[in-house]
């Protein structure tokens, strides 16, 4: 299996650098570039896209300048298959919630050690959503949705799935369907419960009961 290439984006000099002396360390990760802000990441994943787009984008949220969140927005449009994980300190539910209108992929927090770190970099690459625990009971009240809304037995299935982190192979493989089915039945779900993406329906099947964060 290839190195899952990493760029690391925060505005403190020793956040990055506490960041890449532990993923260093790690064999399947390396990092490939750095940026203080989210202009000047926009501008290395420019860069090293004329020879490959990276894997995964480790993003804080709070930066001056452009923040994370126009960031995350701009680097989607570019590059549609660019995973984005936040690893900032807020838990604000509107800026939670507006990360992931913009297309992150995980969202963790700057307390997390660095081998959460790390799995949330690893789960990230393999297009699965991680959501720190704290934040998932902090803004699920919060996630967009209505209570009332009626899912089938199977599209419940599904979201439950969904906010176990599978992918939609990982999804067919355990209902024996296939994938483009699984992905339809997302894709239906999205739209039924008015999210805007995995991340979301994972907060909302906390919210709802249907999957326990301990």
């Amino acid at each position: 299996m290839s190195e899952i290439t990493v760029v690391l984006v925060d505005d403190h000099a020793m956040v990055r650098k506490g960041l890449r002396a532990f993923l260093d360390t790690e064999k399947d990760l390396a990092i490939v570039g750095e940026a203080a802000d989210g202009r000047e990441a926009i501008a290395v994943v420019d860069t090293l896209a004329q020879t490959r787009v990276p894997d995964v984008v480790l993003m804080d949220l709070l930066m001056p300048g452009m923040d994370g969140v126009t960031t995350i927005g701009h680097l989607r449009e570019r590059y549609p298959d660019l995973k984005i994980v936040a690893l900032t300190s807020s838990t604000d539910a509107a800026t939670v919630n507006a990360a992931m209108s913009a297309g992150v992929n995980g969202y963790l927090l700057k307390n997390a050690s660095p081998e959460q770190v790390a799995e949330a970099v690893r789960t990230a690459a393999r297009g699965q959503a991680h959501i720190d625990p704290q934040i998932a009971m902090t803004v699920a009240n919060s996630a967009r949705g209505s209570t009332q809304a009626i899912l089938s037995e199977r599209e419940t299935e599904v979201v439950a799935l969904v906010a176990q982190g599978l992918s939609n192979q990982e999804i067919a493989d355990t209902l024996f369907i296939s994938e483009r089915t699984a992905r339809t039945h997302v894709s239906h779900v999205i739209s039924k419960l008015g999210l805007n993406s995995r991340i979301q329906v994972a907060l909302w099947a906390i919210r709802e009961g249907i999957v326990i964060v301990e």
